[in-house]
């Protein structure tokens, strides 16, 4: 691989699409399901992005498409500055070590048949890492340095609670020394006590370890928390992307304030007295052909020129896909 320059991302997207054929009636045009369509991102080294957006947006299928999981349509995937979306099985097998995955689901990512032991010495096995017992060794490491006691070594996941679960997943992650690691709703699935220490034990690996997380989350309080910068996702396109502190203090776009709106907030006194910004309507089906913007049917603030024009995402440091970003919106 070749040496990357200093200002070259970790990784970044070049305005990636995947589209999914749908099944078509007799007679009827083909059509297609634009999973994600047209995201460029970059992740620099050290830091955390975070993606949000609501259900079915794409943020999952992106993080798959990076990793070769789902085929690319179109667009670019670079990794230190060299193209891997063209990549074959076997050519994307060393870039695994580089790239590993956090699932959202600590109960299903796991095989039950399995003893801990050999979920978390599983990778090394497949890379031919260490010898048999440095294995079992670097395991026990890896249960000790994400919380759990490495005398559950030969323990099957039914026998863990859902957090333990994921940091069994997490360790698993860590095995073959990725430099990044693509964290897939990585705590929507568990309590909210133990979301705060799985968030928490995610921001000690990464000072401890160096590591890089492409962080997709629909919980915003939990974004705010471990990101640096944020991308907002609707419909398969980024419609928002700036750092953490800009983006929650002043969001730019009218789907990102409805967003913030809608999130919790600690104080049950505030939360009280808090207007929200209701959308109209439903998030509309991603095989939809939108001639202008996608979220004109639901956007507060649309002028007519909205729905024939696709507002490009725009800006250096704060960049907004929609030219009356700002505007104010009528809360209620």
């Amino acid at each position: 691989m070749t040496e990357p320059s200093p200002t070259t991302p970790l990784l970044e997207t070049n305005n990636l699409m995947v589209y999914f054929s749908s099944r078509k009636k007799w007679g009827e045009p083909q059509r297609f399901i634009r999973a994600v369509d047209g995201v460029s991102l970059s992740l620099r080294e050290g830091e955390t992005l975070g993606l949000v957006g609501e259900s079915g947006c794409g943020k999952s299928t992106l993080a798959r498409a990076i990793l070769g999981l789902a085929p690319v349509t179109a667009g670019s995937v670079h990794y230190r500055g060299q193209r891997i979306d063209q990549f074959s099985a076997r050519q994307m097998r060393p870039l695994r070590q580089e790239i590993q995955m956090i699932f959202q689901d600590p109960f299903a990512s796991l095989n039950p048949r399995m003893s801990v032991g050999q979920i978390v010495t599983e990778p090394m096995s497949i890379f031919q890492l260490y010898s048999r017992r440095e294995r079992r060794l670097e395991a026990m490491r890896l249960l000790d340095l994400v919380g759990l006691n490495p005398r559950y070594m030969n323990r099957y996941p039914h026998e863990f609670s859902g957090g333990q679960r994921q940091r069994i997943g997490i360790a698993r992650a860590l095995a073959v020394s990725p430099k990044i690691i693509l964290c897939d709703e990585p705590v929507s699935a568990l309590d909210v006590s133990i979301q705060a220490q799985v968030i928490n034990l995610l921001q000690d690996l990464q000072q401890k370890l160096g590591l890089s997380y492409l962080f997709i989350a629909h919980d915003l309080a939990v974004v705010r928390h471990i990101a640096d910068r944020v991308g907002v996702m609707y419909l398969g396109r980024l419609v928002e992307s700036t750092d953490t502190e800009r983006l929650y203090n002043n969001p730019q776009h009218p789907y990102t304030r409805a967003l913030l709106s809608s999130s919790p907030v600690p104080d049950p006194v505030a939360e009280r007295q808090r207007t929200g910004i209701a959308l109209p309507g439903e998030i509309p089906s991603p095989e939809t052909e939108f001639p202008g913007c996608r979220f004109f049917d639901r956007c507060l603030i649309r002028e007519a020129s909205c729905q024939t024009h696709d507002p490009p995402l725009e800006g250096t440091e704060h960049r907004v896909a929609c030219p009356l970003a700002g505007k104010e919106i009528a809360e209620h």
